[in-house]
C-alpha cells in the first residue's frame, strides 16, 4: 500500500496541473520567408516549427517608406513583446535599423516603423481562415492567435529575426 500512495499523488497532480508534454523548445532565431509566406522557429540551426503568415498587400520588395504596406527585409531583433496590442499579442521587430534609416534619408523618405509579428485584430469580424488567405497587414507579419501563443512562448526578447525576400 505504501508504494501505491506516491503513484496516487502523482496521478492526482498530473490530472490537475497543466503539464504540456509537447512544449516547444526556445527559438534562438526566427526566419521569415516572404515569398513562401512562412515563419520558421529555429533552434540550434534546425527548424522546429513553421507557420503560414499574412503580410501587407505589397509583399514583394523591401520596405521603402512608411505606408508602403511592405515588410522590411534583413536582419533585426525581436526586441520587445506587447501583450495588450490591437492585434491580440504582438512582438516588435527592431525596424528600422541604422541601414534602413540611412537608406530612407538618402531618398528623402520616412522609413516608418512599428513592424510586428502579431495575431488577429481584436475586432475581427471575418473567419480566421478567410482573413489569413490574403495579405492584409500594413507591413507586419500576421499569424493566428493560437500560433501567436506558441511563438510568444518559444521566443525571448532579444531573439534575432531574419526576413528574407
Amino acid at each position: 500500500m505504501r508504494a501505491f500512495i506516491p503513484l496516487l499523488i502523482f496521478a492526482f497532480l498530473t490530472s490537475i496541473l497543466p503539464i504540456s508534454v509537447n512544449a516547444l523548445p526556445k527559438a534562438d532565431k526566427v526566419v521569415v520567408n516572404k515569398s513562401a509566406k512562412k515563419l520558421y522557429l529555429i533552434s540550434q540551426g534546425k527548424r522546429f516549427r513553421q507557420y503560414d503568415i499574412a503580410l501587407g498587400p505589397q509583399p514583394q520588395g523591401d520596405k521603402i517608406e512608411a505606408g508602403d504596406e511592405r515588410t522590411p527585409e534583413g536582419r533585426y531583433i525581436l526586441d520587445y513583446k506587447h501583450a495588450d496590442s490591437d492585434f491580440y499579442k504582438a512582438i516588435h521587430i527592431s525596424y528600422p535599423n541604422n541601414h534602413d534609416i540611412e537608406k530612407a534619408r538618402k531618398q528623402g523618405r520616412d522609413p516608418g516603423g512599428s513592424i510586428m509579428i502579431h495575431g488577429m485584430p481584436k475586432n475581427l469580424k471575418w473567419p480566421i481562415e478567410l482573413i489569413q488567405s490574403f495579405n492584409w497587414t500594413n507591413g507586419c507579419i500576421a499569424v493566428t492567435n493560437a500560433e501567436m501563443d506558441e511563438i510568444w512562448n518559444a521566443i525571448d526578447e532579444g531573439t534575432p529575426i531574419e526576413i528574407q525576400p
